[in-house]
């Protein structure tokens, strides 16, 4: 059985569909911004971009959110920006700290370098490590990209090794 990958779900309910550019709406910015668009050139999990992971991430909280009536927008725009690192991860070595403890605080430095965010929206970037990062979200929001952000990077990682497994085959 053929299944779809969060790309090909979120590009099926692009379509045409009313909360689909409802999302967009709230995002088009942040999607104009150059710094966004560099994250594209970066491979994340697998075959999975930095962009096309942050796009996953956002859109699926921002559903969440909208569903149990929690503050959507936030959701969709920190969502977005939460892994705004702009870097191999694979190669770059940082000083102060391996990537997994140190990109969140880079993400949120690059993003508000350019975005005028809210409460909500910064502490959805720097706290989308938790529990491996120690402070734990302060927001509901922050919490539901917390674990839509392993699930999609779950998903991602997942559907890179069966292709590889498929490839050798």
């Amino acid at each position: 059985m053929y299944k779809m990958s969060l790309k090909e779900l979120r590009l099926k309910l692009k379509a045409d569909n009313e909360i689909y550019r409802e999302y967009k709406s709230y995002i088009e910015d942040l999607l104009r911004n150059e710094n966004v668009k560099m994250m594209n050139r970066y491979r994340h999990h697998y075959f999975t971009t930095c962009l096309d992971h942050c796009l996953n991430v956002s859109f699926y909280s921002y559903m969440i959110c909208r569903y149990v009536g929690l503050d959507y927008v936030s959701a969709a725009r920190g969502g977005l920006l939460h892994d705004l690192f702009l870097y191999d991860w694979r190669t770059t070595k940082l000083s102060g700290g391996k990537h997994a403890f140190r990109h969140p605080d880079i993400a949120l430095e690059n993003a508000v370098k350019v975005f005028d965010l809210n409460e909500i929206e910064k502490d959805i970037i720097s706290k989308h490590m938790w529990p491996l990062t120690i402070k734990p979200p302060k927001y509901n929001e922050s919490f539901i990209v917390c674990f839509v952000d392993k699930y999609c990077a779950s998903v991602e990682i997942g559907q890179g090794m069966i292709a590889n497994i498929k490839h050798r085959i």
